[in-house]
């Protein structure tokens, strides 16, 4: 008899689920792209009907379910600090409380209730079960585990070992002191939101300069050598207030945080550049304290903090490890699978075999379509499309996109975690400069600032980018190979987003202002139709990258059916929509458009 486990997360931010079947990873997926609704922390209601419809089970047949942390313990530590700091959280206290004795505190019987299920129901630690996540899926027998968020119970940063089938937690750092919680104190202050916002704030870093790196230092935070810190909490509001940050800490930096949708000015750059590096360094040094303390030669890395790719890609780049390994869904949706693993591995005591590249399935864990299901909707809502078989597919589309057409790409299975890594993807050509505003502008409706990331054939990577390790999920930045480059002799000139004018590549669209791109490297193996797509576009241009990002626009999840792919096509300026063997154009959808404008619109579900 199979044996399954459900893996729950919820009630913080992108709550999800994932199932195990037998150990392999049967589905996962966050709960927003069934409610459509950002981050959404709602009980993951949809995602596990999706997941027990994909093993073709009901609830009443598994073996187990996980929860990701543990709430009475979440609980005391919250209860301790409004205690420590009475009486200034009262307003904060009095917020939160209700949800937590109306919900949270009764997660045992919600999940009973809702799923009617009555067997064994546990619950892993919020950072043991991070670090199952990313020990148990990678391609390591045995490795080290560093683990860095916000908070989770009490640890805010942490080391486990991973050997076989087993997690061991060496040590970690408590609340309030968070690396996790002082990037998303920088990214409150400059104006983005929390637990949404922090990779804006990477991607501003490199437009200012680290001039205040010294005084975070100085003033902010306690950093050792080993990587462990404390943090100045005179300086910061989150744990008693409803804010990041303080009076102080405005004082410190020259002035109140930026409101958001303002104007952004060279100190919100300057302050992006700046705890970037902070972070850079303290990671750096946790790493060289795991190394020397495990002996460990390969690294796996989860939590939040683990989704910030510029220090990713410092770390393997470092020589730290022999090699890395990094959950893509390292936010707390990951901490669904993690949980499940934590069940498999050490409540039933399953023995563990590794796989290579790693068992994450390319992270393609979601829903899929099929061409009939496809069909059947774009007929009901009067779409005018062309079916094509694989090969012409392919080939059309390399060709639309070399002329210069902004590609809705929608196949297979959706991704777990916060990255489009071809199967809901936006597509376009990285050489021509001009993409870049039009999809920020046009198509995403998001910060000129951003920046794309670039796909590239796996075998083609280390001629077109300074990278010698597979990046399949997105998760590491690298420079664009110096023979690439182009100088521009205007550059020192130009300041802030000045510098988005200037043609610094050959493949300018996912260049950023410091020559880096946060890559995804494709292999036949993990996306063959995505491969051969890329494959043929070289084959066109003698270039085998391009732009690949999500399929959705700013404030909407990445789409998951081919109603929320068709409506999404139609509101922006994309050109093209393929999904599964199906092509059509922005130009045949002119009576569909104009059923939308009278308010006629299909469901999106």
């Amino acid at each position: 008899m199979a044996t399954y486990i459900l893996g729950i997360s919820a009630f913080y931010h992108d709550s999800a689920a994932a199932l195990l079947k037998d150990g392999d990873i049967i589905a996962a997926a966050q709960e927003e792209r069934f409610s459509r609704k950002k981050h959404d922390r709602a009980f993951p209601e949809k995602a596990i009907a999706y997941c027990m419809q994909e093993a073709h089970i009901r609830p009443q047949k598994l073996d187990a379910i996980v929860f990701y942390e543990k709430p009475f313990v979440k609980f005391n530590r919250i209860l301790e600090t409004y205690l420590h700091t009475a009486p200034l959280g009262l307003r904060s206290f009095l917020m939160a409380m209700p949800l937590w004795i109306g919900q949270k505190l009764w997660i045992p019987d919600l999940i009973k209730k809702r799923l009617a299920y009555s067997g064994p129901l546990l619950f892993g630690e919020h950072h043991e079960s991070h670090a199952a996540s990313a020990f148990f899926p990678s391609p390591f027998s045995e490795a080290a585990v560093l683990t860095m968020d916000g908070v989770g119970e009490w640890a805010t940063s942490s080391v486990a070992l991973g050997k076989g089938n087993q997690i061991q937690m060496l040590y970690e750092q408590s609340f309030p002191h968070s690396l996790g919680l002082l990037y998303s104190a920088f990214t409150y202050f400059t104006g983005f939101k929390v637990n949404s916002g922090e990779y804006k704030l990477m991607g501003l870093a490199p437009y200012g300069e680290p001039v205040y790196t010294q005084l975070i230092l100085d003033e902010l935070i306690d950093l050792k050598a080993d990587g462990s810190f404390k943090l100045n909490t005179r300086y910061f509001n989150y744990l008693h207030g409803l804010t990041m940050t303080n009076r102080r800490f405005a004082r410190l930096f020259g002035g109140p945080p930026r409101k958001p949708e303002t104007p952004l000015t060279q100190r919100e750059m300057d302050l992006a550049a700046s705890v970037q590096k902070v972070s850079e360094e303290i990671i750096l040094r946790m790493a060289r304290y795991v190394r020397h303390q495990t002996g460990q030669k390969q690294l796996c890395l989860a939590g939040g903090v683990a989704l910030n790719c510029v220090a990713n890609g410092k770390l393997l780049r470092s020589g730290l490890f022999d090699d890395l390994w990094i959950q893509p869904a390292a936010g707390d949706a990951g901490g669904a699978l993690g949980a499940a693993y934590l069940a498999h591995f050490h409540y039933f005591k399953s023995k563990r075999t590794v796989t290579r590249p790693d068992a994450q399935k390319g992270s393609y864990l979601g829903p899929s379509y099929s061409d009939e299901q496809i069909e059947t909707f774009l007929r009901s809502v009067g779409a005018r499309y062309q079916q094509k078989d694989e090969n012409m597919l392919i080939e059309q589309t390399a060709d639309l996109l070399r002329t210069g057409n902004v590609v809705g790409w929608f196949q297979g299975r959706m991704e777990f975690g916060p990255r489009a890594l071809g199967n809901r993807s936006i597509l376009a050509d990285a050489r021509k400069a001009e993409i870049q505003q039009i999809l920020n502008l046009k198509i995403k409706f998001r910060e000129s600032f951003r920046p794309f990331a670039p796909a590239v054939l796996a075998e083609d990577a280390p001629q077109w980018f300074d990278i010698h390790h597979p990046s399949p999920y997105m998760l590491i930045t690298a420079d664009v190979h110096p023979s690439k480059r182009l100088s521009d002799p205007n550059e020192q000139s130009l300041n802030g987003l000045q510098r988005l004018k200037t043609r610094r590549s050959l493949i300018p669209a996912v260049t950023h202002v410091d020559y880096s791109a946060r890559l995804q490297t494709v292999n036949q193996h993990e996306n063959p139709l995505f491969y051969k797509l890329l494959r043929a576009f070289k084959a066109k241009t003698g270039c085998p990258v391009l732009i690949n990002t999500s399929f959705n626009v700013r404030g909407e999840p990445i789409v998951r059916s081919p109603a929320e792919a068709y409506a999404c096509f139609l509101r922006t300026k994309m050109d093209v929509l393929v999904m599964g063997h199906f092509l059509l154009l922005k130009e045949w959808q002119h009576e569909v458009q104009r059923q939308m404008q009278r308010q006629e619109v299909f469901e999106l579900d």
